[in-house]
């Protein structure tokens, strides 16, 4: 495998929140510089104002016209906006929306070029992006357009917890009239696809979670889980795949039963991220599965009543970015072994059989 420095592209998300702060605080170790070359799209006067209102003077971005111009040991950046820029530290703007969308229109055209290797999303306000070029709920239907991908998955990773969910920014009183057995099995398949290619695990587990309280209790509280769920799940093990559930949500994280699993498939937005972010907040890092480019942001959004403080943590952006160059890696790994099956079989890090699993985990219904 070529065993060259990863160019991460990062967007500077909407510069009236909390986003440079954490890109800068994320840059300022310069042992990074070994692992990655940093290239920021966003604009040097909006880095200069934060440093400023956040006191840090012993950091500065070395800019550049374009990503071919990059210095290995530097914190790059492209300028994106004009000297009429305006912060106002807080509040979102239409003007904040637009600088938002213009620096990752740049840093989408750089990735699908592949002048940059993979990408890092700082927080955007989804409603001051909206325009008549950006008419997405957030980032993850914006590259889905982009790169024309069939589907795509939200993917929630922290060290301790992988988290995907069937249906994602939509309202809740939407959901049960949305999920299908054919959109829960396609969620499933790239589930799999990427514990696989991304996190190298050659025969992941899976877990399904119910819709309803109980997982419906036999039918009493709801159908969806013997008349879609099941169904989806019998389908992916017929496949090949090592898919258990439904399980019902709040007693399958109450008694951490995810750590018995590669990863764990939601039906809904809270459902997943609200057990995730409880337990990984800082961490965590929300990762765009099933598209043909890495594309990784932090848990976090953009944090307004934060902004211009001090008081961000940079913890959850590093993780994407070291989590994007990790799963760029694996996936040329893939790329190099995928021909070899004896290949293949070595890179087993983590696989959980179904003999190894609790019994009462060991089922279809729910269990718990």
């Amino acid at each position: 495998m070529e065993n060259r420095q990863i160019i991460a592209g990062i967007t500077h998300g909407d510069i009236n929140g909390i986003g440079y702060e954490v890109i800068i605080k994320s840059l300022l170790d310069n042992a990074i510089f070994e692992l990655f070359t940093p290239v920021v799209y966003g604009s040097p006067k909006v880095a200069a104002y934060h440093r400023k209102a956040l006191n840090i003077d012993n950091f500065s971005f070395n800019t550049i016209r374009h990503a071919g111009e990059v210095h290995p040991r530097r914190a790059n950046m492209i300028n994106c906006l004009g000297d009429d820029v305006r912060v106002e530290l807080g509040q979102p703007t239409r003007h904040s929306g637009e600088a938002a969308f213009i620096a990752l229109e740049k840093a989408v055209n750089d990735l699908r070029d592949r002048k940059i290797d993979v990408l890092v999303t700082a927080p955007i306000d989804k409603s001051v992006i909206q325009s008549e070029k950006f008419t997405f709920p957030g980032h993850t239907e914006y590259l889905k357009s982009k790169f024309g991908a069939d589907d795509t998955l939200m993917f929630m990773i922290s060290e301790s917890m992988k988290v995907g969910v069937v249906t994602g920014h939509i309202p809740l009183a939407k959901v049960a009239e949305t999920i299908t057995t054919e959109l829960i099995l396609k969620k499933i398949r790239l589930m799999n696809h990427s514990l696989i290619t991304d996190f190298a695990i050659r025969k992941p587990s899976i877990a399904v979670l119910g819709l309803n309280p109980h997982a419906g209790d036999e039918g009493l509280l709801g159908t969806e889980e013997k008349e879609i769920i099941q169904p989806a799940v019998k389908k992916a093990c017929d496949e090949g795949m090592m898919v258990f559930g439904p399980f019902s949500a709040d007693g399958f994280f109450g008694a951490a039963h995810f750590r018995k699993f590669d990863a764990v498939l939601a039906m809904y937005h809270d459902q997943g991220l609200a057990p995730f972010k409880a337990t990984a907040f800082g961490t965590g890092v929300n990762y765009t599965a099933g598209l043909p480019v890495v594309r990784t942001s932090p848990a976090h959004g953009t944090a307004f009543s934060l902004a211009g403080k001090g008081e961000a943590s940079e913890s959850s952006f590093r993780h994407a970015i070291y989590l994007a160059c990790d799963i760029f890696r694996n996936r040329k790994l893939y790329e190099e072994i995928s021909g070899n099956p004896l290949t293949r079989h070595d890179i087993d890090i983590h696989a959980d059989h179904a003999d190894e699993l609790p019994s009462e985990l060991n089922h279809s219904d729910n269990g718990l």
